[in-house]
């Protein structure tokens, strides 16, 4: 087939893999704001006979592009599932482009040279609201037409294979083609669509249709069965060949506990916590603490009234309760108080639950938008967090559910986070199921960990926060 592969492989950043779809969509889209704010100052300054000067024009332009990249991260709208309704992804845009105003004036504010006049500026957003999703339309477009998503044929058709089968069904998985299902021997069960039986040999049907990957979803794996030669032939072709946890890993940013075995963890790459790496981290912590504290004070100031108004002055504004830290060594959180004093007045611990009645209702808005975990800056500031990293939990829910799921103490291997991969990727949970899900998340943290993987969480949390989203 003619299809050109370039948009149909993974690009390593840091041990996070990206789409290469989207890294060209980053790089198209970079260019369409400055070339957006080059067709506002025209249309500005039509009458001023205003003229291209690179030296002037270039910084700014670099300026405004990068900010409004941030701010188009921060909003989801490079998320795989983002491009899943167009709806939902021009609102993303117009959401993204809005509210990187707020950051763009904060930066003329230190820098005027890079300072842009009101109405180029809004034209500017205005252009870019409109060609990003032209841009974004077309993409989708021509991605579907000429089938350029990744093509994936997976090698195995029974129990294992449905791993797969479930995942494209829930839109986890989205982005790919799922050629076909291979039925292979000791498969046991060759229920779905798009199962095949091969006649010829495995690079031969690879090539035919185009295969970029091969996922290996075999329920028997023994060494009579198994099609080691074809496999190796694959490979020698160019072919990525990914067994069925990386394949997960790779593709839904998360690692599969009701799949994983003990030897793909030490033999797998990562879980590399250098000395470099934690100083990196911590100088990253300082730094975002010190740029959000003036920021954050004033509305810690605002929440510490709304609490005391709201007891008459009875009860604490702070309250500090022991959590578990890397290593598995406790420490005291602080937060803003959001229950009722006496919400465990029997001693038992308990998750929060939706519609909780020990909520106040300060404390159901301040949770709302996360700001109960304001005094947590200081949990950074002092070492026992970091701004990244699993949600640290109380020694009673941790006891209870290391009992039950398999490598839950592994989180422990990092410091824990106010924001966290398992925050932005999974909603709230109060459940055993929801904590193996969020377990999921946090080991594919773990393991992947990096200044970058740590910066997009961090820009993805403002959408978590200002929607509201997973909060109880």
């Amino acid at each position: 087939m003619g299809t050109v592969k370039f948009f149909r492989h993974s690009t390593k950043l840091s041990r996070y893999y990206i789409p290469t779809e989207f890294v060209a969509l980053v790089v198209i889209e970079f260019l369409v704001l400055i070339f957006s704010l080059y067709l506002a100052f025209i249309l500005r300054f039509w009458w001023s006979e205003w003229h291209y000067d690179f030296h002037d024009f270039m910084p700014k332009a670099l300026v405004y592009a990068f900010v409004m990249q941030l701010s188009l991260v921060a909003f989801g709208v490079y998320q795989r599932q983002a491009g899943r309704f167009i709806n939902m992804l021009v609102l993303r845009i117009a959401s993204g482009l809005l509210l990187g105003l707020i950051p763009l004036g904060v930066s003329y504010y230190f820098m005027p040279a890079f300072f842009l006049g009101r109405g180029a500026l809004l034209l500017a957003v205005l252009f870019s609201f409109i060609l990003i999703s032209i841009v974004r339309l077309f993409f989708r477009r021509v991605v579907k037409e000429r089938n350029m998503w990744t093509r994936v044929l997976v090698l195995g058709a029974g129990k294992r294979a449905n791993f797969v089968r479930q995942a494209m069904g829930t839109g986890e998985l989205a982005g790919l083609n799922i050629v076909a299902y291979v039925v292979m021997p000791g498969d046991k069960a060759t229920t779905g669509g798009n199962t095949i039986t091969l006649d010829k040999p495995l690079i031969q049907y690879v090539e035919e249709r185009d295969i970029d990957e091969i996922v290996i979803a075999v329920d028997d794996r023994r060494s009579d069965r198994f099609p080691t030669k074809d496999l190796i032939d694959c490979k020698m072709s160019g072919i990525n060949i990914l067994d069925l946890v990386t394949f997960f890993e790779r593709r839904a940013g998360k690692i599969r506990l009701d799949m994983l075995n003990p030897s793909w963890l030490y033999l797998s790459d990562g879980f590399q916590v250098g000395t470099i790496r934690r100083i990196g981290k911590r100088v990253l912590d300082i730094m975002v603490v010190l740029m959000l504290s003036p920021v954050a004070l004033p509305f810690a100031v605002l929440v510490s009234l709304a609490i005391m108004i709201e007891s008459r002055g009875r009860g604490s504004v702070l309250y500090s309760q022991t959590r578990v830290k890397q290593d598995g060594l406790p420490f005291e959180i602080y937060k803003f108080r959001s229950m009722v004093s006496d919400a465990e007045k029997d001693g038992v611990a308990r998750w929060a639950s939706k519609n909780d009645s020990r909520i106040t209702r300060v404390g159901r808005f301040i949770r709302k938008g996360r700001l109960d975990e304001l005094p947590q800056l200081f949990n950074v500031l002092k070492g026992d967090m970091s701004f990244v990293g699993p949600r640290p939990e109380r020694p009673e829910f941790i006891k209870k559910l290391a009992e039950t799921i398999p490598y839950y103490e592994e989180r422990h291997r990092v410091k824990p986070g106010l924001t966290g991969w398992a925050q932005i990727c999974y909603s709230y949970g109060d459940t055993e199921e929801d904590a193996i899900e969020k377990l999921q998340y946090d080991l594919y943290y773990v393991k992947n960990y990096s200044g970058l993987l740590d910066l997009l969480i961090l820009l993805q949390t403002a959408e978590v926060v200002m929607l509201g989203k997973g909060a109880q």
